[in-house]
């Protein structure tokens, strides 16, 4: 007897596969590729242009990579809409291994989040002590302060800043604080533009071509080290998956092929990740 709703979608297919008079094949029904939901820190940076096309050759196996933030690939992935997670909020994807939609979490790189702000510090951050410091000092003089406001990885990660701090910045929404529901990229080149600051991770920011008017201003403080993991999703859940290309990537990601791709990636001779997948 077949029960279930992702039986029911592969009758919808093949009865439409049949009426158009299309070939009734594997392809019809499955991939051929392995879909990567993925923080968009990893694409901006630039990293999928020197990892993946290595994996591909090692594997055989093509990637789609679907760059949102982790909040949101996170999301899409309980929807079943991914084969494997690489994304940076450890609170939101131990969660996510708890629920039963992650088969399994590891530790793949890290780096860390800097505070970039305009070349002359009007808020004066960069001889603040701890990064508390430094965005109360924002939030003192009312200098412009762009969130990415999407649920991503950094996006959580400055609003625990805030948190820390006892302070919602939500409340100047539109005043200093711009909100803008967008990507790494685009969060900085915005705040660029308008003499803001703004909490970036540190392989975007180097990645970035265009930094005219902009510096990183403050960086080292131990609550911002950023660390990112890989996790395919669990079958059991999403039974329509392709398991075995996840387990596949995940794998390859964590063994010494994928380290040293990783280590590789380097902007002026400075990995802008750095692998620390347990041996």
């Amino acid at each position: 007897m077949i029960t279930g709703k992702k039986n029911y979608n592969i009758l919808t297919i093949a009865a439409l596969v049949l009426v158009l008079g299309l070939p009734f094949t594997t392809s019809a029904l499955g991939r051929d590729f392995l879909l990567l939901q993925s923080a968009t820190t990893t694409q901006n940076s630039g990293l999928y242009d020197v990892i993946l096309p290595k994996f591909t050759a090692d594997t055989g196996i093509a990637v789609r990579v679907v760059a949102v933030g982790t909040g949101q690939a996170l999301r899409n992935a309980r929807n079943c809409d991914a084969d494997v997670l690489l994304v940076h909020d450890h609170v939101a994807e131990e969660m996510f291994i708890k629920d039963g939609y992650g088969a399994w979490r590891r530790k793949v790189m890290y780096n860390d989040f800097v505070l970039i702000g305009p070349e002359d510090d009007p808020a004066g951050v960069a001889d603040a002590a701890p990064v508390a410091e430094a965005v109360e000092r924002i939030m003192h003089h009312k200098a412009g302060f762009v969130s990415r406001g999407d649920d991503s990885g950094t996006h959580k990660a400055e609003r625990r800043i805030w948190s820390d701090l006892g302070k919602d910045p939500e409340v100047y929404s539109g005043d200093w604080y711009l909100e803008i529901g967008n990507g790494m990229g685009t969060a900085i080149n915005f705040a660029l533009e308008t003499r803001s600051y703004i909490l970036s991770d540190r392989a975007t920011w180097t990645a970035l071509k265009n930094k005219s008017g902009g510096r990183i201003l403050f960086s080292g403080d131990p609550v911002l080290f950023n660390q990112y993991s890989v996790i395919p999703i669990n079958e059991a859940h999403c039974p329509g998956i392709e398991k075995n290309k996840a387990e596949v990537f995940a794998k390859w990601i964590l063994s010494s092929q994928g380290q040293m791709a990783i280590a590789s990636y380097q902007r002026d001779g400075v990995p802008l990740f750095i692998p620390n997948a347990a041996p």
